[in-house]
């Protein structure tokens, strides 16, 4: 439906064209704009009128002619009576570049851009929803890499299909119980709410210095307040000058652990991040809690009480246990013998490395062997968690895309760096070991994805393999629409979240899996991008994702923490994994259809019935399925419209309309197989 690139193209050289005729102007008032509003494209300021470019004609312009993008911007302004989103469509050819040419609209200076392909015919190109403010609004068409032409453009409302027909149902058929609870707890609030999230930091934790103390004199542990302290006895140990002490000590909250340098004990604090969220918002704690699996592997391996911190967020506190896995690789893998211990320093899950990924599910290999045994380790956590009844969000190989392209030159990852292909079937793989092979089915599969270009949906696993959909937002300068160059970046980035909801036909949740800045309530209530859940990145030093307020002001943590819109820990319900998931409803497609009308289509795809095939039917349909009362189909343009091969109008046929109009399928409807 609306499909943004943030990501910069290569700059494209072109032969400099001039008008064909007079410049032609007219004045947009406020007082003039009325929804829809249509302008024809000569009319916008800086327009000049255009009848052919060069030789080339491009017949049946409505109007005098038409504008071509190459010096000046074009635009107009609109007033609006609120806050709101709306859509803009452009009546458009694109002749200079078969492979496609990047266009950039800007709303009131905030630039958005995608790439338009070639067509060599008038063609209606959605531009995307977006926002615009309360009262008049500028809209203009920048050359950045222009050379479009332009018969006139729309702005309409825009229309929300109802997210709420995601799929309620695991992926998995042999989901546990408590995991089927779980994934329909998830679609009862999607939609309605987000919920809170916070990741915890892995490995040692949070390091905590005390001034606890081993005093030989009194053979005590004591801090400087007097307290004792427990003596973990079989901890005994002796320093290089040949002194005793002990590794552990302990009180009723936690074990400590000595630290040789400074010869006093120290604690890993997990719940630093937690506890500051608690702190401002009078006692809430997030609902999710973020996990990473990496240090259960087979080169530098240990146990960090990741599985045992999850099983007692689950079990004791009552919450949701989210998880990624920066799975590493030896950094010289050609020189790596299977089973060596390798410091962790000479690891990596960065991209860039010898280690051929599609070698990782061919038996056979060394890479094959070697992937066998992470996810041995892995299914070994795994396994305690089913057996404790503790389901997982599990999201394995996060950020697939990286900066874009189906290539996999913008990894950022090892698993994501031979392209889009390769990853799918690696994902396929480690879906059928950890299921299959291990039997492990307390999963419900998350896959990151990202919204750069129209390849960025070639990197979607596919329905049967995962469960929700979602999106990292690290927010910069480069790809913010509040107009501001620093601070916290509360953008919703709605325009991710329909893309995610056409890669998938809208069968799938979609959340913001990890993310610097929270977005804000208002943004989300405006832009109706309602993201299943948030998790913000923990607290490093260099970059507090939390506490630091260039990524989230402590007033804008309060306020989500504390809105009717924010669901965090202490309202979630006590029957969270045992509310009767294993009888759930599916919310899948059926055999039957939604509306089987008797009339035979005249023109497959006409769901407007203007006697042509654009992207306005795929507007029409989700207009009539957002709003039937207002936008409801006629009895002709249902009967037109059913062209996905699912009987019954869905968002899947809108999406298979706007495929057909960007000619990436040839010929309507598509057949089931």
């Amino acid at each position: 439906m609306n499909r943004f690139i943030r990501k910069c193209a290569a700059l494209v050289s072109a032969v400099s064209m001039t008008a064909a005729a007079m410049p032609v102007t007219v004045q947009i008032t406020a007082a003039d704009t009325v929804l829809p509003f249509v302008i024809e494209g000569e009319n916008m300021e800086g327009a000049t009128l255009w009848t052919s470019i060069y030789e080339n004609n491009i017949p049946d312009y409505s109007g005098e002619g038409f504008a071509y993008l190459t010096n000046d911007a074009l635009s107009f302004n609109v007033t609006v009576p609120e806050d709101a989103m709306y859509q803009i469509n452009v009546r458009g050819a694109q002749i200079l570049n078969e492979e496609g040419r990047m266009q950039t609209v800007a709303i009131n200076g905030v630039e958005y851009s995608k790439t338009v392909p070639y067509y060599k015919e008038w063609t209606d190109i959605d531009f995307g929803v977006v926002r615009l403010k309360a009262g008049e609004n500028e809209i203009s068409f920048l050359n950045k890499y222009g050379y479009m032409a332009i018969d006139e453009v729309t702005v309409t409302e825009a229309v929300f299909p109802d997210v709420t027909t995601a799929d309620s149902v695991t992926c998995d058929p042999d989901a546990t119980p408590e995991t089927k609870s779980l994934m329909k707890y998830l679609h009862s609030v999607y939609g309605k709410h987000i919920i809170s999230g916070q990741q915890e930091i892995y490995g040692g934790g949070h390091s905590v210095e005390t001034t606890i103390r081993y005093d030989a004199s009194q053979d005590k542990c004591i801090d400087s307040d007097g307290k004792e302290y427990v003596i973990d006895r079989d901890s005994e140990a002796v320093d290089k000058d040949g002194n005793k002490f002990y590794w552990h000590c302990s009180d009723d909250v936690r074990t400590y652990t000595y630290n040789e340098q400074n010869r006093n004990y120290k604690y890993d604090y997990y719940d630093q991040e937690f506890d500051y969220c608690a702190e401002l918002s009078g006692g809430k704690y997030p609902a999710i809690r973020g996990f990473d699996f990496m240090n259960y592997n087979p080169l530098y391996g240990w146990d960090d009480g990741t599985t045992q911190r999850a099983i007692e967020w689950v079990k004791d506190r009552g919450g949701i246990a989210t998880a990624c896995w920066h799975i590493n690789i030896p950094t010289d893998f050609a020189g790596y013998e299977l089973g060596d211990a390798v410091d962790w320093k000479k690891c990596t899950y960065k991209n860039g490395t010898d280690f051929v990924v599609a070698n990782a599910y061919k038996e056979g290999t060394k890479e094959n062997a070697y992937f066998d045994m992470c996810i041995e380790d892995l299914a070994e956590q795994f396994l305690i968690l089913q057996e404790n009844n503790v389901p997982l969000l599990w999201r394995p190989f996060h950020e697939a895309e990286g900066n874009g392209g189906a290539d996999g030159k913008g990894a950022w990852f090892w698993w994501s760096q031979e392209g889009a292909e390769v990853y799918k079937n690696l994902w396929n793989y480690l879906y059928d070991q950890l299921t299959n092979e291990y039997g492990i089915h307390n999963l419900i599969w998350e896959q990151n994805l990202y919204a750069w270009s129209d390849e960025s949906a070639q990197w979607y696993s596919g329905d049967d393999k995962v469960d929700i959909v979602g999106f990292d937002k690290y927010d910069t300068v480069y790809n913010r629409h509040d107009g501001l160059t620093s601070g916290p970046n509360y953008d919703c980035n709605s325009n991710v979240y329909w893309s995610l909801y056409n890669y998938t036909k809208g069968k799938k949740m979609a959340a913001v899996m990890e993310n610097s800045t929270i977005p804000s309530v208002s943004n989300i209530n405006t832009e109706k991008a309602t993201w299943l859940y948030f998790c913000t990145w923990y607290d490093n030093g260099q970059d507090n994702f939390i506490s630091g307020d260039n990524y989230n002001d402590a007033s804008a943590v309060k306020e989500m923490y504390k809105s009717e819109l924010c669901i965090t820990l202490d309202e979630l319900p006590e029957d969270l994994y045992t509310s009767g998931g294993a009888s759930q409803p599916s919310t899948k497609p059926t055999d039957e259809p939604t509306n089987a009308p008797d009339t035979e289509a005249t023109l497959v795809g006409d769901a407007n019935c203007d006697g042509k095939v654009t992207i306005a039917d795929s507007t029409a349909i989700l207009q009539a399925l957002g709003n039937p009362d207002k936008y409801g189909l006629s009895e002709q343009g249902t009967a037109n419209a059913d062209v996905d091969g699912v009987k019954g109008i869905t968002a899947g046929d809108a999406l298979t309309i706007q495929k057909y109009d960007a000619k990436l399928i040839s010929k309507l409807p598509i057949v089931a197989e």
